[in-house]
């Protein structure tokens, strides 16, 4: 049983919907990241960064446990371990790794700091609001132009759709309008259509 420490964030949605999308058997902790469980010693035992998610598998590699936190480090851990959603070699893996790495430092950190100053920002700073909501919108179009004939990410369903996905369902909250990026839109509507994106997208 894997143990997954996560709150509601996309983050945290990526690694719920592997999990689900693997069947693999997982007891949720949630982390209430509103009132600083973050911060508690032992999450921070686990994820050093006092960030979510983070998890324990006691069956982890050589059937010893791993612990690990980043959700991509998780992704990839999950894909190779149940061999799933992650082409084992070749150039097929390494164009994978490389959305997933387009998520983790772009689509993600810049689409966080739209939602910050979109909706979160106790004052209204219009330098910082057309930054990144003009990133977010360069970036989607990035998503769209790779999506455009392809039903997903990188043709196959793989880690990479799970770990955009979330961050494109806050597209409201980046001064986004998704209709103006159609192969995204259709693409979003296919993962939703998906039950373990449904049932992952509601842990915790």
């Amino acid at each position: 049983m894997i143990d997954l420490y996560t709150w509601g964030t996309p983050n945290g949605q990526k690694v719920s919907i592997m999990l689900e999308a693997c069947r693999l058997h997982y007891s949720v902790h949630p982390i209430d990241i509103l009132n600083n469980a973050q911060f508690d010693p032992a999450f921070l035992a686990l994820s050093p960064n006092n960030k979510i998610p983070a998890i324990i598998d006691p069956e982890g590699p050589e059937g010893k446990p791993i612990q690990l936190f980043e959700s991509g480090a998780i992704l990839l851990y999950l894909a190779d371990k149940t061999g799933e959603f992650l082409p084992p070699e070749g150039a097929e893996r390494y164009e994978v790794i490389q959305w997933l790495m387009w998520q983790m430092g772009g689509f993600g950190p810049f689409l966080g700091q739209a939602h910050h100053f979109n909706r979160f920002a106790p004052e209204k700073v219009p330098y910082a609001i057309k930054r990144y909501t003009d990133e977010a919108n360069r970036l989607w179009k990035v998503l769209d132009t790779q999506l455009t004939g392809k039903r997903f990410i990188c043709n196959d369903l793989t880690i990479a759709d799970f770990a955009v996905y979330p961050w494109a369902m806050r597209h409201e909250w980046q001064g986004v309008d998704r209709k103006a990026y159609p192969a995204v839109d259709q693409w979003m509507n296919e993962m939703a259509d998906l039950a373990f994106v449904q049932r992952g997208m509601q842990i915790p």
